[in-house]
């Protein structure tokens, strides 16, 4: 159990929790031969081919060069095909290429096997209310960054 206030401990547990999902999740998609980012290129692909690069740079919040060079090693592995858009030749749109779909569903698997050693310990009702308290706090920084008000004017801890 943590030992000082909400005030104290609340964004330090976050940030460190983060760095150590990531840690993990490095680790383990080195098992599959790819790394955490290619994944997550990956996975966004999946839901939403034909995205364009940019679009996907600006999802990521990546900058374009440090994408493109991610998508390179993609296309060099076979997963990922960019091709030309037909209304603007600049433009690049990204396609899951057949060898990806195997390599998604163990990734699947991957993402479950992550989600449960996380999540040891709490029972499915918790974890469900887990889910949606921070998407509440994720819903709360979005308004604040937009220069909106908060879902709630009081304080409402734990």
């Amino acid at each position: 159990m943590p030992r000082g206030s909400v005030d104290m401990n609340f964004l330090f547990a976050l940030a460190e929790l983060q760095r150590l999902v990531r840690a993990y999740a490095d680790k383990q998609a080195a098992r599959y031969g790819i790394t955490r980012a290619q994944w997550a290129v990956l996975a966004k692909v999946e839901r939403n081919e034909g995205l364009k690069q940019t679009e996907l740079a600006e999802q990521m919040e990546m900058q374009p060069i440090t994408l493109t060079r991610l998508i390179d090693r993609l296309c060099d592995n076979g997963w990922i095909e960019r091709r030309s858009d037909d209304s603007d030749r600049r433009v690049n749109r990204l396609y899951l290429r057949k060898a990806a779909r195997p390599l998604l569903a163990k990734l699947a698997g991957l993402r479950s096997e992550l989600t449960a050693t996380a999540l040891d310990g709490i029972n499915p009702s918790e974890a469900h209310r887990l889910l949606t308290q921070l998407e509440l706090i994720k819903e709360n920084v979005r308004n604040a960054i937009q220069g909106g008000e908060t879902a709630g004017n009081e304080r409402r801890y734990g």
